[in-house]
């Protein structure tokens, strides 16, 4: 059956879910109703779709946090209660040969940091999750903005004794620009800690969110009792040193005031006094609140204890939301609509060594993908069929026959694939959000071996495409000049071309401070003004020109002598639009 998609209000009102998918229930109305058309005049008509339940069942989202938090280590306890792994590594144990799991790089295990985001896909409670686990280090930011714009909520890990910190509040702005929902965990209740009241004031003032308490610590540090489940009038008993899981954590129902002090003593009068003042001073949580980014649940919890980790599961399960919209250069697009869509929003090299192999993570937009099906890129016009797709549990991968929205499904490739580009079976469409930052620290990098030039250029090539550095081609030759958001990329690319293309390479700091994007409607005066500016023109991984400078004035008198032309700060990996700023 036939129906014309006007709006998305006017999608809902039309459709309504049964058993096989979405059927039409008033289609006499559909003639009466304003059209949507695309640019050229194009309406745009869906016929038949996917199974609903598939598409409500997936719940995709990330976990950031500040470095040293607690966010791969509640990543691994995720994992361990869904029944994904059967036992958790510390994110460096010391004593062990134990690693995170979604710690798979040689440089992660070493330092014991997540530099990389990885990719996790299980099932609980009845639901498909998909986790992408993120760099904290604020110099891996540009990846951690990438992963945030192929998820539909994130869980914010906070550090009880540090409170809210910087790189938090970063990664909530780029959240609230796009209104994904948060849900807030508070981490190592086990240590000694900053008052709970001090926090849940602290979130509320710097991060301009709602914040709603679902559980509530009893004691802290040596004291830590448990958590009052304030939803379920009920105490979750708290013991510490598990990393395996087995065993209901001990609860209790309804406790009274003085069982309560028997049991527990002056802690459980203090958080009984505190839980009586934050449910008669905050508001309930409003589902639609939260789903705008305006509200933020919080739980109190252990990660390294296994502590307040089901819960997580448990609150994502009931309230993240399923796929929703995508906007598109040319249209908006519905995860309900048949046809698949996805937008590559990660390139990562050399998982496997063994195979030095190059996987496009894909996050699926709209339909349902099927093995072997045949796909358009639509930045090359290319169609290939994707016989060979995965599914991933970190480095960790299995051969995926379907996928539908919300699911993130990898194609190995060898360079058909970059970031940002847009999957579709035949429609051009480009989906928009994933920008390049102009970099802020600019090196040079020479090969100490000249016989070992060619790889040092394919290693770079793939570094560009992936985004773990900018790489930029001075277009009068000479060395090439690596751009960064943080010195600890330098150092990742540094070891990456040691270890993985076995290239030694001598990384100096360049003359230039700061870049940005050139752009003309006029091609003949960008084209005058390259060649004007030749020795500080460099070409980026997609042959986009760049004006290097080594301080704002210089940009600012190019401006002036050049006013057509347009200095751009952002690029989006697509290779357009170019915007000015943030």
């Amino acid at each position: 059956m036939t129906c014309i998609i006007a709006s998305i209000p006017h999608f809902f009102r039309l459709f309504r879910a049964s058993r096989g998918g979405l059927r039409v229930f008033a289609p006499h109305r559909a003639a009466s109703l304003p059209r949507a058309s695309a640019p050229g005049g194009r309406t745009h008509v869906f016929i038949d779709t996917m199974p609903v339940s598939e598409l409500k069942r997936r719940r995709t989202f990330a976990v950031i946090s500040h470095p040293d938090a607690g966010k791969t280590t509640l990543t691994e306890k995720l994992l361990l209660f869904s029944g994904a792994i059967q036992i958790a590594g510390t994110v460096k144990g010391r004593k062990s040969n134990r690693y995170a799991t979604s710690d798979w790089m040689d440089i992660e295990k070493q330092r014991g940091i997540s530099v990389a985001s990885s990719v996790m896909q299980f099932e609980y409670g009845g639901a498909v999750i998909n986790l992408l686990d993120t760099p904290g280090h604020e110099d891996f930011s540009e990846d951690t903005y990438r992963v945030l714009t192929a998820v539909d909520a994130a869980v914010m890990v906070i550090d009880g004794a540090n409170g809210v910190e910087a790189q938090t509040l970063k990664l909530l702005e780029v959240c609230r620009a796009r209104r994904t929902p948060i849900l807030t965990f508070i981490n190592k209740l086990d240590r000694e800690v900053r008052q709970p009241l001090e926090l849940l004031d602290e979130i509320e003032q710097h991060l301009g969110v709602a914040a709603v308490p679902f559980t509530w610590p009893i004691g802290m540090g040596k004291d830590f009792q448990g958590v009052y489940d304030i939803q379920r009038d009920q105490v979750r008993l708290f013991r510490p040193g598990q990393d395996k899981a087995g065993g209901e954590v001990e609860t209790l129902q309804a406790l009274g005031d003085e069982e309560g002090e028997r049991r527990f003593g002056p802690a459980w009068a203090r958080a009984k006094e505190e839980i009586d003042l934050i449910t008669g001073a905050t508001h309930a949580l409003d589902r639609a609140a939260f789903l705008q980014g305006q509200q933020s649940p919080v739980l109190f919890g252990s990660a390294i204890n296994n502590f307040g980790v089901k819960e997580i599961l448990d609150a994502l399960v009931d309230l993240a939301p399923p796929p929703s919209m995508r906007m598109t250069v040319q249209r908006p697009v519905l995860p309900e609509e048949p046809k698949f869509t996805g937008v590559v929003f990660k390139v990562q090299a050399n998982m496997d060594l063994a195979h030095r192999d190059r996987v496009a993570f894909i996050r699926v937009c709209s339909g349902r993908f099927e093995r072997g099906m045949a796909l358009k890129v639509t930045r090359s016009g290319k169609t290939f069929r994707a016989n060979n797709v995965v599914t991933f549990l970190s480095q960790r991968r299995e051969t995926v026959s379907e996928a539908y929205p919300g699911d993130i499904i990898g194609i190995p490739n060898h360079g058909t694939l970059r970031l940002g580009d847009t999957l579709t079976e035949g429609e051009e469409l480009q989906f928009t959000g994933l920008p390049f930052f102009a970099p802020e620290i600019f090196q040079t990098v020479e090969v100490v071996d000249p016989m070992r030039a060619k790889q040092l250029g394919e290693a770079l090539n793939q570094f560009g495409d992936e985004g773990a550095i900018q790489v930029f081609r001075p277009v009068l030759g000479g060395s090439i000049i690596l751009g960064a958001v943080g010195q600890l990329q330098f150092e990742v690319v540094s070891h990456r071309l040691a270890a993985e293309y076995k290239v030694d390479v001598r990384i100096m700091p360049a003359r230039y401070r700061m870049s940005r994007w050139v752009t003309c409607d006029d091609a003949a005066e960008l084209r005058r003004f390259t060649d004007a500016y030749s020795a500080r023109i460099a070409l980026d991984a997609s042959n986009a020109p760049t004006y290097l400078a080594s301080h704002i004035s210089e940009i600012e008198v190019a401006q002036k002598a050049w006013p057509k032309i347009v200095f751009n700060e952002l690029r989006e990996h697509s290779g357009a639009p170019f915007r000015k700023a943030m």
